[in-house]
This record gives structure tokens, sequence and C-alpha cells, in this order.
């Protein structure tokens, strides 16, 4: 009996041992590479957006603001502060349309954040034709706001208009809604609202579903009303969502612009009424920059507008986490 040996074997396998390793260094590094600079990459394109439609208009707008820029001018003096000094110490059509502003966003904005609230609330439960209510309350959303604010304008004018013949039903005097100020900025006030309060509801309602049900079932259990739900579990759970629609709602209202344009009859829409009753800062700023082709000083107004923004959303950002954290 004989015996074979390879004594090839050996070598071959000495051999395989000894060929040299594929490079892994290279493919290691690109990787971290890709995981360190990637992320910069992807976010990359915002901030050149931003940067040539957000950061460049406000560096812009500011630098305006210190000078005497006038398409009826062709030199450009420095100014400074001048522009800011007269339009807060003398300027009374300024301030007006600060309080108009002010005055509308008070009154459009509180009953529309709570009867967005409610109808979010009354929508997260089961009832018929669910649906159809959720996909009804989102309608306003998708309507021209030009359409908005002419229908409107019909329905609370002062000879034909819907509004005084209910009221003149009760017994109540015609009221003119453009000449009265109060008057008009419920007119305007109730535009807003009919549009708006549809998309706060909907974000509410997709807010109230992300919170778990065991929390109100344990609730029921402890004998916890509907209402002491809602003020207990459903209010703290929606502070971010809460918080979120102020300061969208603060920042559209501060800018309010096309319903009270379009509410005026007539010429001279700018101008905000007869004797600016409704007229609103970004009017104003329109009007200082289109029909007195003052852009420095329009430039002032629209940074006293910014700085007013971002003032009322800190304080609605605080309010809100208050008013959350008591609950």
């Amino acid at each position: 009996m004989s015996l074979d040996f390879d004594t090839a074997s050996p070598a071959r396998s000495r051999g395989r041992r000894a060929e040299p390793k594929p490079d892994r260094e290279r493919p290691r590094s690109l990787t971290r590479l890709d995981l360190k600079y990637s992320p910069y990459l992807y976010v990359l394109p915002f901030f050149v957006v931003f940067a040539i439609f957000g950061a460049y208009p406000i560096v812009y707008t500011v630098w305006i603001a210190l000078t005497d820029r006038s398409p009826l001018n062709t030199t450009i003096s420095f100014v400074g502060l001048d522009n800011f000094v007269e339009l807060l110490t003398n300027d009374p059509q300024f301030w007006n349309a600060v309080v108009n502003t002010f005055g509308m966003f008070i009154m459009s904005t509180v009953p529309q954040l709570l009867i967005a609230l409610m109808l979010a609330n009354a929508l997260n439960r089961r009832i018929k034709g669910q649906t159809f209510f959720r996909m009804a309350i989102a309608m306003p959303i998708i309507t021209s706001t030009a359409v908005v604010a002419l229908i409107f304008s019909m329905i609370y004018s002062r000879d034909f208009g819907l509004v005084n013949w209910a009221l003149d039903l009760v017994g109540i005097d015609p009221i003119d809604w453009r000449a009265n100020r109060f008057a008009s900025w419920f007119a305007i006030s109730t535009m807003v609202d009919w549009r708006w309060i549809g998309y706060n509801a909907l974000i509410y309602l997709a807010a109230m579903q992300s919170i778990s049900k065991d929390m109100y079932e344990a609730a029921s259990l402890d004998g916890a009303s509907r209402i002491r739900q809602f003020w207990s579990i459903t209010i703290p759970q929606l502070r971010p969502t809460i918080i979120f629609t102020l300061i969208i709602s603060t920042i559209g209202g501060l800018q309010l612009f096309t319903e009270p344009l379009l509410f005026t009859s007539g010429s001279g829409g700018l101008s905000g009424g007869s004797q600016g009753q409704f007229q609103t800062i970004t009017m104003y700023l329109l009007d200082v920059m289109n029909q007195r082709f003052r852009w420095g000083y329009a430039g002032a107004v629209a940074l006293v507008l910014f700085v007013l923004i971002a003032f009322m959303s800190v304080v609605n950002y605080l309010l809100a986490r208050r008013i959350s954290s008591d609950k």
C-alpha cells in the first residue's frame, strides 16, 4: 500500500497566505469623508436659496433704510438713523397703521385659534360623516383670497349687504362697515377667520391623533369628564403645536394686506379708507414706496415691522408655554 503525498500543497498554501491583502484603507477613508461632509452637502441648497432670497434682501433693506434712496433722486445720500427717528417720533400715520394692524390681529387671531381648537376636538371623536366634515373645513384654504374678499365685501355692503339686512330684521340700523373703524376691523377679521380657521383646525387635529388613547382611558377610569380631559391632557400635549400656530398666526396677522386692500371700495386702496381706519403696516409700507417714492423710508418701515413680528412671536411663545405649563 502506497501513500501519495502532495508535496506542493504546503507550498501552495503558504503561497496563498503570502498573497497581498486588498487595500481597504482607501474605501474606509472615503466612507469617513462621506459621513462627515455629506450632511453639509444635503443642506447646502437650502442655505444657497436662503442667502439669495432671504439674507440678501434683509441686508439690502438695512442698507437702504440708512439712505434717502428714491427713484426721483439720481444720487443716494447716507442719512443714518434719520428715517427711523422720523418714523417713530413724527409720523402719526404710521402709528395709526400700527394700531389698526394690532387691533385686527387680536380680533382675528384669538377667536381663530380658539374655534380651530374646538373644531379639531370635535372632529377627533367618532361622528357620522367624519371624513366629509374634515374635508369641508379645508375648503376655505384653497379658495382664492381675492374671491373671499369680494364676497365678504358684498356681504358687508352698506346698502344691500346680507349682514345689514339681518340687522334690520332685529331693528338695528344699518352699519357703514367701511367708514366705521371698529366695524371695518370686525369685517376684515371675519374674512381672515373664515379662511384660516380650517387650516389651524387640521393642524390641531393631526396633533391630537398622535396623543395616546391610553391616557384618555385612564382618565375616564378615574372619573374625569371630557372637559377635564381636554384641559388636563389635550392642551398640555398640544403645547408645541399651539406655539407653532401662534407664531404663524402672528406673522400672518401683522403682515395683513390682501383682505383690507380688497375690502376698500373704489380707488386709493392703500390708504385703507377715507381716514385710514383700516390701513395696515404693510399697506402703509407700499403707500410710502409706490405713492411717495421714499424707498429709504419704506425700508425703515419694513425693519420696524420685522422687529414687531419678532417681538410678538417671542411674547406669544412665552405666553403659550406659561399657559400650557399651568394646565
